[in-house]
């Protein structure tokens, strides 16, 4: 389970956060999620999310560069491991931007709070991809487009790396056609960005992250435990 106060994993049957000290008498019993219904009868809107992620990244665009510059910097130097924890700290940012409150640099690294579910999330999802990719490639970009709220219900719901993505399959299911189809956008977006002399991606890969953020703000919504905390 994690603190809601400031997101540390801690063992199921402790009382108080090592970290912050905070009660846990009140969280969600056993994995620590939080308790969500998955919402019916929802569609993607991929021009609008993405278009509000753009206007986020827009308004700081110096702090989304060097962070997407640092997390392409350590992926290279320690690949796959530290995947998942940086991507959560990307969110983590895009998060507190959403609710207008302002984001810094070190907010980065919040996402190796979460260390063990996002890179447990990042193989398996990875993993899945590959797989449904050896059919056809269609199945995997479907199987991408399942899985792309994974790391936001981890920090936001405070779930683990199964929840969280059985959590975001319970979204997508409601139009995969539509988020397929938002995950496409965003994946042409980032072609267009390597195209750029490599460079663009500093821009489009935080503006991904954002578009992801604005939509599940959107459809979900953010546990106020979670947001006051971060």
């Amino acid at each position: 389970m994690f603190c809601h106060q400031c997101g540390t994993q801690v063992p199921s049957d402790v009382q108080f956060c090592p970290n912050c000290g905070q009660s846990l008498a009140a969280a969600p019993a056993a994995s620590g999620a939080a308790v969500w219904t998955p919402p019916v009868g929802i569609h993607s809107q991929t021009g609008r999310w993405t278009g509000e992620g753009w206007r986020m990244v827009k308004a700081d665009i110096g702090i989304y560069v060097g962070l997407a510059l640092v997390t392409v910097v350590l992926n290279s130097i320690v690949p796959f491991i530290i995947q998942g924890p940086l991507t959560a700290g990307l969110f983590i940012v895009c998060i507190k931007r959403t609710l207008n409150r302002p984001a810094e640099f070190p907010d980065l690294f919040k996402g190796f709070n979460y260390f063990i579910p996002t890179l447990v999330a990042s193989l398996v999802v990875g993993l899945f991809v590959c797989v449904g990719t050896l059919f056809c490639i269609i199945p995997g970009l479907v199987v991408a487009a399942m899985y792309k709220f994974t790391y936001l219900f981890i920090v936001d719901k405070r779930m683990d790396f199964w929840p969280a993505m059985e959590a975001s399959r319970a979204v997508v299911k409601n139009d995969y056609f539509g988020f397929t189809m938002f995950l496409l956008a965003l994946i042409g977006i980032n072609v267009l960005g390597l195209l750029c002399c490599v460079v663009g991606l500093l821009v489009t890969i935080p503006l991904s992250v954002a578009a992801i953020t604005v939509a599940y703000k959107e459809i979900v919504g953010f546990d106020p435990r979670v947001a006051e905390s971060l």
